[in-house]
């Protein structure tokens, strides 16, 4: 294989070469060198004619050295189906990548043959303050349940999901769109580089330099299912891109979770939706370990009853307990004055107690 690598790589590389033509090229020619060097006449044979024509000029302007030199310079690493270390999950999909770029290091276990704990964790890239507190309580206890979090770097949910998960001390997987040298979001670089950076990987069956393009991500999203044992989807629209990655999880066998939302809200659609179809309605990180029949495997970190230090504290408390509540519903609701309700949630917000969501709301820190 060592000696077909690079033409297996190239061939990967080739545009209208997906995962399942590649494995029929490979199954005729044997080799990977074979299909390159194969003569024009053979190939018209076998190719239909658009993409034969595709794949000849491909070939003749892709130059394997100079690519292989550019991978070696970013710190890329190539992971092939043929390689041991291939994610065992990821394999068992019919349209399994044949070539993975990765930065960083894949969390250790991903090939083992017993189940690995992986789950994807997807949504909206305009979260609510409520898809965010459920977003972080969730990955929280799925990371000390042991589980392995993937997502696709996305705003919102996505990235907001890898944050949390490092947070916690987790290892996470960002599966892009586009090459790993090239970043989508660009906001989301530095995320990038601190995954790669001992908190698990980034990876991409694209070629490095391919920009992010909207025709790549359902061809993404597959990925973060096949990863996963399941698919959470905590918050997204009735027409999101999470759909598409829950739908491939229901394809690949994998199961979908979702988490209710208020019935007002627009994000709330999407998992009410895949809650009708059938997804596991997920309460709690309980719910998700007895569906996939896991035992909790690490101590949860759910603390217990939280414990206000004052009356007024305890007044506070009791008025956030269901969800994020804004400092001037506190203050009308608690009747308290509002400069000491402010110094109050400053001083819950030291000792643990509550966690501010940004623009005045505050939850109970779980």
């Amino acid at each position: 294989m060592k000696s077909d690598l690079p033409f297996y790589i190239a061939l990967a590389a080739a545009p209208g070469v997906g995962p399942v033509r590649f494995k029929v090229l490979l199954k005729h020619f044997k080799k990977a060198e074979n299909v390159w060097k194969a003569d024009e006449k053979t190939l018209e044979k076998i190719l239909t004619p658009a993409l034969f024509k595709q794949f000849v000029q491909f070939r003749k302007s892709f130059d394997i050295e100079s690519y292989f030199y550019k991978i070696g310079k970013l710190n890329i690493k190539v992971i092939t189906l043929d390689d041991e270390n291939y994610p065992k999950l990821l394999k068992e999909i019919p349209d399994a990548p044949p070539v993975l770029y990765v930065k960083g290091e894949l969390p250790s276990g991903l090939e083992s043959e017993l189940k690995p704990r992986t789950i994807a964790v997807v949504g909206a890239r305009k979260m609510t303050s409520y898809g965010k507190e459920v977003t972080e309580i969730l990955v929280r206890d799925l990371v000390a349940a042991g589980f392995i979090v993937v997502s696709g770097l996305a705003r919102g949910v996505d990235s907001y999901s890898h944050r949390v998960t490092i947070g916690n001390g987790g290892k996470t997987i960002a599966v892009l769109g586009g090459g790993v040298d090239v970043i989508y979001p660009q906001e989301n670089a530095a995320l990038a580089a601190e995954i790669a950076d001992g908190h698990g990987a980034v990876i991409s069956e694209f070629p490095i330099g391919m920009q992010s393009i909207p025709g790549n991500f359902p061809a993404r999203n597959r990925i973060i299912s096949g990863l996963s044992l399941g698919v959470l989807v905590t918050e997204a629209g009735g027409e999101s891109g999470s759909l598409i990655t829950a739908g491939c999880a229901g394809e690949q066998g994998r199961e979908v979770f979702a988490v209710a939302g208020p019935m007002y809200s627009k994000l709330a659609k999407g998992p009410a939706q895949l809650i009708k179809q059938g997804a596991k309605l997920v309460m709690n990180v309980e719910d998700i370990l007895e569906e996939l029949q896991l035992e909790l495997g690490v101590k949860s970190q759910v603390s217990s009853e939280v414990k206000a230090d004052s009356a007024e504290e305890q007044i506070i408390l009791d008025l956030i307990i269901d969800g994020p509540v804004h400092i001037d519903e506190i203050t009308r609701v608690s009747k308290l004055p509002a400069s000491k309700v402010g110094s109050i949630l400053s001083l819950m917000e030291i000792k643990g107690l509550v966690k501010s969501l940004g623009s005045g709301s505050y939850f109970l820190n779980r």
